[in-house]
């Protein structure tokens, strides 16, 4: 959080902001998806990684099967109108127990939603995921980490040797009937259409059924990177932007982490912010319900600025 606020002044206080003004906040309508971040350790090093994941950075640790499961239970008991389980990492397919975490959250009616780059670790898992999408149909959808249709704009970011695998399983997904999106990345500063348009030369050259023009199947991510003059969201902002706190991230979403060194999970209001403490909400969804506070950045430029959100 420091590295955000100690040269500006902003993001320190969470009710007002540094001019003074009513900082704003967003309530939970109500608990729509429910993120699982399954561990930070990725294959990949990427430039500009929100979450700083490598196949070496463990601060969020292995979330386990048993751990997914107690919040499974806990939905189930209290009635809590989750639809969508959602799953993140790092790399999600590195955890041992991912695939038994899909399956008993599908077994139990849920949508699954499951964030990856498609490489090797995904592909280890061929013959367990084409099982998985086979019973349960409909209920499986798996987003592709596309930073740009160029592979080396692409590799850029995510490192050489990082497009091949990468086609090789999204093609893969696409070619065995998989209900597969992609997110893609605007740090080319493209305007949008020429991005989707690009995306669509690309997905027509690998025969995969992907509506670039649809922002559900495309999703393009506005940037959040460590910028001097942020913009403070205030209550009055809502309606200067002709923004609805409704369709906030945070009305309708938390995630559960599993911090290095601590015995029990933990509940974070945004997918984006897995280790500021401000947004640790405890360890039971019951707690999750409190207000959040919009002090950090990347609720102003991913958020309320860029439209944006992780959930389908």
């Amino acid at each position: 959080m420091d590295k955000y606020n100690s040269y500006s002044g902003k993001f320190l206080d969470p009710k007002m902001t540094r001019d003074g003004n009513a900082r704003a906040h967003v309530k939970l309508k109500s608990l729509e998806t429910l993120w699982f971040n399954t561990g930070t350790l990725c294959n990949l090093e990427c430039v500009n990684c929100y979450i700083e994941s490598s196949p070496k950075n463990d601060e969020l640790t292995y979330i386990t099967h048993e751990e997914v499961l107690s919040y499974l239970d806990e939905i189930r008991d209290q009635n809590i109108s989750v639809s969508e389980i959602g799953l993140t990492g790092g790399e999600p397919f590195m955890n041992p127990d991912i695939i038994k975490i899909m399956g008993s959250a599908m077994a139990r009616g849920f949508k699954m939603l499951v964030l990856t780059n498609a490489m090797r670790p995904m592909m280890r898992h061929e013959k367990a995921l084409s099982d998985l999408n086979k019973k349960f149909p409909g209920q499986l959808a798996l987003r592709v980490s596309t930073d740009h249709f160029a592979k080396e704009i692409h590799q850029k970011e995510r490192g050489e040797r990082s497009w091949e695998p990468m086609i090789k399983g999204l093609k893969w997904l696409g070619d065995n009937g998989f209900d597969v999106h992609v997110a893609g990345r605007t740090f080319t500063h493209e305007d949008d259409n020429k991005l989707r348009l690009g995306y669509a030369d690309l997905f027509a050259k690998l025969g995969i059924k992907i509506d670039a023009y649809n922002p559900h199947a495309l999703i393009l991510f506005p940037e959040m990177g460590e910028q001097e003059d942020v913009v403070e969201i205030t209550t009055d902002c809502w309606e200067i932007l002709n923004v609805n706190p409704d369709h906030m991230m945070c009305s309708s979403s938390r995630m559960i982490v599993k911090h290095r060194g601590e015995d029990k999970p933990a509940i974070m209001a945004c997918t984006l912010l897995p280790y500021d403490q401000q947004f640790n909400m405890g360890a039971d969804l019951t707690s999750a319900r409190r207000n959040v506070s919009l002090n950090h950045p990347f609720c102003s430029t991913f958020c309320v600025l860029g439209g944006a959100s992780c959930s389908n």
